[in-house]
């Protein structure tokens, strides 16, 4: 059996859980065109099968991190899509 303490502290644990996913930005919550160019992204990539466009934009954001990741761009893994393509557009 948990102890009151254990058991209070277990429900503050998961009150600051809630608070904190709440707060979290989701795609869900993200602007209706943001979301529906996010599907045309995804839409585009499926339709290369995967492989890497010319353009760094026809690009997934894994493909862009392992680009990244080759050429040794520090804080990376902090980025997201758009980030990493103007680090490797400043790197070259």
């Amino acid at each position: 059996m948990a102890s009151r303490k254990q058991v209070g502290a277990a429900k503050r644990n998961i009150k600051s859980a809630q608070k904190a996913a709440r707060k979290k930005r989701t795609i869900s919550k993200l602007p209706k065109s943001v979301r529906q160019d996010l599907g045309r992204q995804a839409a585009a990539a499926r339709r290369r099968g995967g492989a890497p466009g010319r353009a760094l934009e026809d690009r997934t954001r894994e493909q862009l991190y392992e680009q990244a990741k080759k050429e040794g761009i520090p804080g990376r893994s902090r980025m997201g899509k758009w980030d990493l393509i103007e680090a490797l557009r400043r790197s070259r």
